[in-house]
């Protein structure tokens, strides 16, 4: 990912990569490892194949028969093996899975369904999946190149090498196996859960670029409850005064003609470069996380006549069936905040998976609490701003990440102190102006703990600030 710097001497930053969108949908499959695996497994029997044919033909042309019938013997032996691998690892495949799956299935239902794609997501379970099935094919492929011919001096093949390449590949399914089982298992620990749904927001928030342009996203009032992300479909001009640069009046509307869906991504490289082709500047009017149906408008086209270019803009986004972290800024909050309530319901009743919850909320808003958010501005070579992406204001992640869980939380105190600490925590790391949806959650948590606690010394209790809960 390469580096720029603009022309008005903004700092440098990082540019979206053309082919980032395809990378993050095919981590979001479960087939492109093993049908990759398979391919190389492949190619690299081939290699292997000529590599014994020249083997035996520089034998054969030296004359050293006993050569030959030496690793004719040694390549017998091997067969054994070889077979015991092929007719076992299938077998083994299916069960260890099996159990694999039973495993996430527990997960799910203890944390929440959306933990799946931790599994689906994670590199070694699909490296292990594809050196399983590599390792089986390529046991097939290695019994098909034995000669039944038993005399050296008749023998067509020899797969020695072959089956050196097995038995390497044993072996690192070996290794593979035992990383993820330890994988899964710790898949079952909420730690582990929510630390790596952690990482993975702030990874997207590393990814924003730091030029934006409104605290909060165009429609949107001061509150972050706002019911648009963008002018009504009657608006002829830009944004208004305060959020963000002058667009230049909006010309044309792009709507949504695939599937219905969760919108999951846009190809931020391509519609920069679309953009910048046509001379106008694009607007992202859903938000990434939003359900479209078709005829919903997708992008705003500003400052520019509507060519015949800019009509291939809809097939530059991604719907899905479900969010994806790529450039969902609050996908994070919304999984926490899930795996707290499921915590926190009747059924379960597991504060201390709440607190460990409410930790990582904590941490990710204090990540985000000095950055300015808003609208994403997204700019060209030259510095010019060409895409403008809504993203959720401090005031909507806020209320994202307490809302739900504080009206859950008044019947257990363990919870409410680490709600308090953390809102106290925020408070000191937050700018003056973005205290308001702090207080107004601390003042609302507060105000319910008074009135379902009947008991005065309870109430104190629970409305003591505990970075641990209780402990």
């Amino acid at each position: 990912m390469g580096d720029w710097k603009t022309t008005d001497g903004l700092p440098r930053r990082r540019r979206h990569r053309a082919l980032s969108p395809l990378r993050e949908h095919l981590r979001d499959t479960f087939w492109f490892a093993p049908t990759a695996a398979l391919v190389l497994v492949f190619a690299v029997w081939s290699a292997a194949t000529a590599a014994d044919d020249a083997i035996l033909t520089a034998l054969r042309d030296a004359g050293d028969e006993d050569a030959v019938s030496d690793l004719l013997g040694i390549a017998e032996d091997a067969k054994t093996v070889v077979t015991t691998i092929s007719a076992a690892m299938m077998t083994f495949i299916g069960v260890v899975f099996s159990i694999s799956l039973v495993a996430v299935q527990m997960a799910a239902g203890q944390f929440s369904p959306r933990v799946v794609r931790i599994f689906v997501r994670s590199r070694i379970t699909k490296a292990t999946f594809a050196v399983f099935l590599a390792t089986f094919v390529q046991s097939l492929l290695v019994l098909t190149s034995y000669d039944s011919q038993r005399d050296p001096s008749l023998v067509a093949s020899i797969p020695l090498v072959q089956s050196v390449l097995t038995l390497i590949l044993v072996g690192l399914s070996v290794v593979l196996f035992v990383m993820y089982v330890n994988s899964t298992l710790r898949l079952m620990r909420v730690a582990h859960v929510v630390d790596l749904i952690t990482r993975e927001a702030l990874r997207v928030v590393a990814n924003m670029p730091l030029d934006v342009s409104a605290e909060e996203p165009v429609g949107d009032t001061s509150t972050g409850t706002g019911s648009s992300h963008g002018p009504g479909p009657g608006a002829s001009s830009g944004p208004g005064p305060g959020s963000g640069p002058d667009l230049g009046p909006e010309t044309a509307r792009i709507a949504h003609h695939g599937r219905a869906g969760v919108l999951r991504d846009v190809d931020i490289a391509r519609l920069v470069r679309m953009a910048r082709q046509s001379g106008v500047v694009l607007r992202l009017v859903p938000r990434i996380g939003d359900f479209v149906v078709p005829g919903t408008p997708v992008f705003a086209v500003h400052g520019g006549p509507a060519t015949k270019g800019l009509r291939a803009l809809s097939f530059q986004v991604s719907v899905g069936a479900e969010r994806t972290f790529h450039q969902d800024l609050g996908f994070g909050l919304r999984q926490l905040s899930d795996i707290a309530l499921r915590a926190l319901s009747p059924a379960v009743n597991d504060p201390t998976t709440a607190v460990q919850a409410v930790d990582r909320i904590v941490q990710f808003l204090s990540s985000v609490a000095q950055r300015p958010l808003g609208v994403l501005l997204h700019r060209d070579r030259r510095g010019t701003v060409r895409l403008v992406q809504p993203v959720p204001g401090w005031t909507e992640l806020v209320d994202l990440a307490f809302s739900e869980i504080r009206g859950c939380a008044v019947a257990s105190p363990q919870v409410t102190r680490r709600l308090l600490a953390g809102l106290d925590d925020l408070l000191g790391a937050v700018a003056e102006g973005r205290r308001e949806p702090l207080v107004r959650h601390r003042t609302l948590l507060t105000q319910a703990v008074e009135r379902a606690v009947p008991e005065a010394a309870d109430r104190a209790f629970a409305l003591h600030p505990d970075r641990q809960g209780i402990g």
